[in-house]
């Protein structure tokens, strides 16, 4: 099954100020996450972006806020965001089923907010080089427990090149920058 940029929208976890740094491999996974945030601008793909309990855990970072001037920013407090009030009908209100989830933690808030999307019957993408936790273990854990329950693990690379779908085009020339 392939991604399809008129059937997807994009969801960044909570890649916030007070936990980033302790994160496993946290420069990796911001800087994939801004490449996601600024080709699903220029492909008008809808982006969303949590964040955890803000009070205790800060904003995004700097560098997701600015990459996401065109996402909707929604404050949660379960973990995962398919139990927050009001995000299930946001999602779906899109009518796009396909859903690319990356984030922190991966172990918690990105593998709860993944499982309970696919119980809601989207269509679930991880993409792992743009998700983390605190330690490598646990992340690996739930990419292996995320996978064994159907959800697809992809790159961002496969995400960028799935979207365009094709070289000869303006938008590819466009999202060149973020693929090199």
């Amino acid at each position: 099954m392939l991604i399809s940029r008129t059937d997807c929208q994009l969801l960044i976890v909570d890649i916030q100020e007070k936990l980033a740094s302790a994160i496993h491999d946290n420069d990796t996974v911001t800087r994939n996450a801004v490449r996601l945030l600024e080709a699903a601008r220029l492909l008008t793909v809808p982006a969303f972006v949590s964040e955890q309990y803000v009070k205790g855990l800060g904003p995004s970072l700097p560098a997701i806020r600015a990459a996401a001037s065109a996402a909707q920013f929604f404050e949660k407090v379960h973990f995962s965001c398919a139990a927050e009030p009001g995000v299930l009908d946001l999602l779906r209100a899109s009518g796009r089923p396909q859903i690319i989830i990356c984030g922190t933690e991966t172990h918690v808030c990105v593998l709860q907010s993944a499982l309970g999307l696919l119980a809601a019957g989207f269509q679930v993408f991880l993409v792992a080089d743009a998700a983390s936790s605190r330690t490598a273990e646990n992340r690996q854990a739930a990419i292996d427990r995320m996978r064994a329950c159907g959800v697809q693990v992809v790159t961002t690379e496969m995400v960028l090149f799935e979207w365009l779908h094709r070289a000869a085009s303006e938008e590819f020339r466009q999202l060149l920058p973020l693929i090199k």
